[in-house]
């Protein structure tokens, strides 16, 4: 919990005032063990307080697949399944918002709709699905897609595939925007193709971030960190990021040339949606959170403000 509260300050310095923490697909105690620590962080009393606030938990598996897995562990990956899913979902006391399933993996599609029952937020990712199983998990209830072109079959003129149906649909779409996981010429077709108000703007970094290159784990591996990019130790598969909200945003004004304004979006009102609080998360209005980061003129980080407190304030 105590890791969870420095990480939060850590982010509220980069520009974020609120986050989603992600557990990787791991072992069914090391996953139990780490959603009670975040359900420990998101209901003290100080979170929000002098960081970041943390919102809730996201699974990123188990049920993916393996072909698809990134730098996921490929024997802790299996097939749809409900009765561990609801231990994950008891013990968590509501706390896990978000999951990332895998469409073509065996009894995906009707879990979807049990989650969605449950008010979670269901995206598809780490996935080789055909276009029609796609669609069926959109059908069922999957409102976005997990850092798109990362972890997934690539789209084909006669075959678009999982990557083809989140351009197509209106589902949103997380990006990566660190010039590593996606070509600057790739983040500009998809704001072309998906529009502003249907991209999230993510980092999917990992706990060495903000820290110095070497080695650290995610989840059961081994990752060596080279010039701030993480790669598996055992086959040089690229783990995560070390990216930061304001890098991605100042990365995707030096990739689009887009305004500011327009892009704002990517990191506010767009996340809050997918997240279903932009009722009081995402914009400064009136009744709202008030959620605010000051930026100089070069677009770094001045001051943040969570809930109308001040979190941060560079010295």
């Amino acid at each position: 919990m105590i890791a969870c509260l420095l990480i939060s300050s850590f982010f509220a310095s980069q520009g974020t005032t609120g986050w989603i923490a992600s557990i990787v697909t791991d072992t069914e105690e090391n996953t139990l063990w780490c959603i009670e620590q975040l359900k420990a962080a998101i209901n003290e009393p100080n979170n929000g307080i002098n960081g970041a606030r943390l919102f809730g938990t996201h699974l990123e598996g188990p049920f993916l697949d393996p072909q698809y897995r990134g730098s996921m562990a490929e024997h802790l990956l299996r097939k749809a399944d409900s009765i561990l899913f609801k231990k994950y979902y008891d013990a968590a006391d509501g706390t896990i918002k978000f999951v990332t399933v895998s469409p073509e993996v065996e009894g995906v599609p009707e879990l979807i709709k049990e989650m969605r029952k449950l008010g979670i937020v269901v995206a598809i990712g780490h996935s080789g699905a055909d276009y029609d199983t796609s669609m069926t998990a959109i059908k069922n209830g999957a409102s976005c897609v997990t850092h798109i072109f990362n972890g997934m079959k690539p789209m084909h003129h006669h075959s678009p595939e999982i990557a083809g149906v989140a351009l197509e649909s209106d589902i949103y779409c997380e990006a990566i925007c660190d010039g590593r996981h996606l070509h600057p010429g790739i983040v500009r077709l998809i704001l072309k193709t998906k529009g502003l108000n249907r991209i999230v703007a993510v980092t999917d970094s990992i706990t060495a971030t903000g820290l110095p290159d070497g080695e650290y784990y995610l989840g059961v591996n081994k990752v060596r960190v080279t010039d701030g990019d993480a790669k598996l130790v055992s086959d040089g598969t690229r783990a995560g990021s070390t990216l930061t909200m304001i890098k991605s945003l100042q990365n995707l004004v030096k990739f689009t040339g887009r305004s500011l304004e327009g892009l704002i979006p990517l990191l506010t009102i767009n996340p809050a949606s997918v997240m279903k609080i932009n009722d009081r998360k995402g914009s400064i209005t009136m009744g709202k959170d008030a959620d605010i980061v000051l930026l100089d003129n070069d677009l770094n980080v001045d001051t943040t403000i969570v809930g109308g407190n001040i979190v941060y304030r560079r010295q």
